[in-house]
């Protein structure tokens, strides 16, 4: 059987191979190799496919987050609230910010920020300042932020956060790094929002593995504020508001002209790719429709499209369905094992096993299967007939 992957990065690159070495020679010819015309031209582009005015071309997802919150006002002790449910980049632009990560627990059907947990979160675990502050009991810290994350590529539920957000006071950044292009459906508004347009300030990855993938690192920021996103510039250029003037203490977090070439030339396919990734999802979501319920599909709400950066389905025998699927040559994957509250990098927040019981649930069954732009229908038949197997011989073995 011929082995599917979890993941294909060669196929794209090797269709695009001549335009993405033009970008090479033109980085050679002109010596542009940091900033300069292919990183601004991408970071017009990329603000326009996101709804927004301003696009900030960073070295990687993880500056662009903390970028994001150091320009919209989160200061050293701050608290930002996010979900356990995430990748630890989250987290780390959060305290390398300076700020401490606080979490609320995620819905189990969609993975996100669940909304009545931060609302319980802000009425009931957080105090009033004489200063107006919102104050975390917790830490006794002033809770300034939100970082509401669009795991897999599906869309957290903005109107929410963003009315509990006003009523509080608190500034909302998403974490887009996984929702290249994907929409939410804002009654507040009665229209479509795209991902990175609805906050303070968004931040993206261009991961390779990314729906828009650099060939190394990347990232952005968008954002509608143009006061934001010259704060954003100058602390990605070691705080220069011009060339050895220093207005802040800055880092080098610029983004190399041949990345942002790449990803220009990339940003042309990848509202197909999208649609390739909804029609793989939806195709899965067919296919897997006579499956047991020991293998849980992904829950779409009405307002979210999604852009299924992964498609993660859910089985309560994880291990041995991981396995049955390599021995068959099919590829997958977990994001991710081990809630953030409960990483070693972060006991010292002082947090216990009991505290995120959805995210703690979900955790040991969430499993990635294949999925990319190239996915064929038959790779996704043959994907979801092992698939069944495993289904059939654990039921088997149940009845036993």
């Amino acid at each position: 059987m011929q082995f599917i992957p979890f993941l294909d990065l060669v196929t794209p690159h090797v269709e695009l191979e001549d335009e993405l070495t033009q970008v090479f020679q033109q980085a050679l010819r002109t010596a542009g190799f940091i900033g300069g015309p292919m990183v601004e031209n991408f970071e017009k582009d990329f603000a326009a496919f996101c709804d927004t005015q301003h696009a900030v071309a960073v070295n990687s997802g993880t500056d662009a987050l903390r970028f994001a919150l150091m320009a919209a006002g989160v200061r050293a002790g701050d608290v930002a609230i996010t979900v356990p449910n995430t990748f630890i980049a989250t987290t780390e632009a959060i305290s390398q910010a300076g700020a401490m990560p606080e979490f609320v627990d995620i819905d189990e059907r969609t993975y996100n920020m669940d909304v009545e947990r931060l609302r319980d979160y802000l009425e009931n675990k957080c105090s009033k300042h004489a200063s107006g502050n919102l104050i975390s009991k917790r830490s006794r810290r002033p809770v300034t932020a939100i970082v509401p994350v669009h795991l897999y590529g599906q869309m957290a539920d903005m109107d929410a956060i963003c009315e509990l957000a006003e009523r509080f006071g608190l500034i909302v950044i998403e974490d887009a790094c996984q929702a290249h292009g994907a929409q939410y459906f804002s009654k507040k508004q009665n229209r479509w929002l795209t991902a990175g347009s609805i906050g303070r300030a968004a931040a993206f990855s261009f991961y390779p593995g990314k729906n828009l993938g650099a060939c190394g690192e990347a990232g952005a920021v968008t954002a509608n504020d143009p006061s934001l996103a010259a704060q954003v510039k100058m602390i990605r250029d070691h705080g220069q508001s011009k060339k050895y003037y220093h207005d802040v203490e800055g880092y080098n977090g610029r983004l190399d002209a041949i990345q942002a070439g790449i990803l220009h030339v990339k940003l042309s396919r990848l509202p197909e790719w999208n649609k390739a990734r909804q029609e793989c999802a939806a195709t899965y979501k067919q296919l897997l429709e006579g499956i047991d319920s020991l293998v849980t599909a992904p829950f779409e709400p009405t307002w979210s499209r999604a852009v299924y950066h992964l498609y993660v389905v859910r089985t309560n025998s994880r291990e041995e369905f991981m396995s049955y699927m390599k021995s068959q040559s099919v590829g997958t994957a977990i994001h991710y094992p081990i809630p953030l509250h409960l990483q070693k990098a972060y006991e010292h927040l002082g947090y216990r096993r009991g505290d995120f019981p959805i995210a703690e649930k979900v955790a040991p069954e969430i499993v990635s299967l294949p999925m990319f732009p190239q996915l064929r229908m038959e790779q996704q038949e043959t994907v979801v007939r092992v698939i069944g197997e495993f289904v059939g011989s654990a039921a088997t073995l149940q009845a036993q």
